[in-house]
């Protein structure tokens, strides 16, 4: 593909928030690339030490400093968000509303303005309704009340979504949304108060003493949908080479739930250690019950997740050791 405003036969591909976990994981996919040029963003955090990766600093949610940093990309990945884990979408809803609709306001208004020939942005499986079956793209029903947790993040999600459609409709650039599940894996963040279930069990389990306890928020009988990060950045890279039409939008999912409290026994069942779980009926819990069909992708792009759960735990587990217990550090 050719950058016509530099006529460089390299793709010049742009991961907004390459520092974070799903943006560092695309942002390392890429790099390993031949025929593209990987750029990305960083904030407060330390930018990537990667030579196959250029690092610009941005605040996203100032309108010169993302129009400095889209100007002359052909793809840019919207991976900057601010996230948390049960604790604040019940506690602190609010943290995730204002930045990230500030954000992603300036980023498509930009991609717009400099004719980026195509982004991505990564929605979320928290606007669908709990169900027993997988749930398609089209199984989203805008006049149920929301989840009451996850009201306002939702709503966002679901609004930003439109603004793709709405962008792409305008002729000048695609659009790909990804309604992915819980994604997991290098990188995670491995929080007590600020990962997903999955972070924070990781993080208990591989810190644990034989014999100790392990902690499980709530009733464990929540279930999610668990997608092990390289299948998120694989769907990526298809819906790039392989979408055809301005704008469209795919679930990326495993296609299978499993609660908490089976995910928590299997962790440490796979872990070698002998550790014992206890529920915390005082901590707060989602309890709902999504998993994804992602027949759509498959059809169009060719895509479905390689990763078992049980790989994709073993995977994180031995890079867990590898990066977080030998270096004595949390991300």
């Amino acid at each position: 593909m050719l950058n016509k405003k530099t006529g460089n036969m390299r793709k010049k591909i742009l991961i907004l928030g390459a520092t974070g976990f799903i943006g560092r994981n695309v942002a390392e996919y890429f790099a390993g690339m031949q025929d593209v040029e990987v750029c990305g963003t960083y904030y407060k955090s330390a930018p990537l030490e990667h030579p196959q990766i250029q690092m610009i600093q941005a605040d996203l949610r100032s309108s010169a400093e993302v129009d400095n940093a889209i100007k002359g990309m052909d793809v840019v990945i919207q991976a900057a968000a601010v996230t948390s884990g049960a604790k604040d979408i019940v506690t602190n809803p609010v943290v995730h509303i204002a930045d990230n609709a500030v954000m992603n306001s300036l980023i498509f208004r930009s991609a717009f303005d400099h004719a980026t020939a195509h982004v991505v942005f990564f929605s979320c499986s928290v606007l669908y309704h709990s169900s027993d079956t997988p749930l398609r793209e089209t199984d989203f029903d805008a006049n149920r009340e929301m989840y009451p947790s996850y009201f306002g993040g939702a709503w966002n999600k679901v609004y930003f979504e439109k603004m793709c459609e709405f962008y792409a409709r305008l002729g000048r650039n695609k659009y790909t949304v990804l309604r992915h599940s819980n994604i997991y894996g290098p990188y995670d963040k491995y929080d007590l108060d600020k990962s997903h279930v999955f972070g924070a069990t990781v993080t208990k389990v591989m810190t644990a003493k034989e014999g100790d306890k392990i902690r499980v928020w709530g009733t464990g009988d929540e279930e999610r949908d668990l997608l092990y990060a390289s299948d998120l950045t694989r769907c990526v890279d298809l819906a790039i080479s392989k979408q055809e039409k301005p704008f469209a939008l795919y679930n990326a999912g495993y296609g299978r739930s499993i609660s908490v409290k089976d995910l928590v026994s299997k962790i440490i069942e796979l872990s070698g250690k002998e550790l014992v779980s206890e529920h915390d009926l005082s901590k707060p819990s989602i309890r709902t019950k999504v998993c994804l069909d992602c027949t759509k992708a498959k059809e169009e792009l060719g895509w479905a997740p390689r990763v078992s759960l049980d790989d994709g735990i073993r995977k994180t587990l031995a890079w867990y050791k590898e990066n977080m217990l030998a270096k004595g550090r949390q991300l």
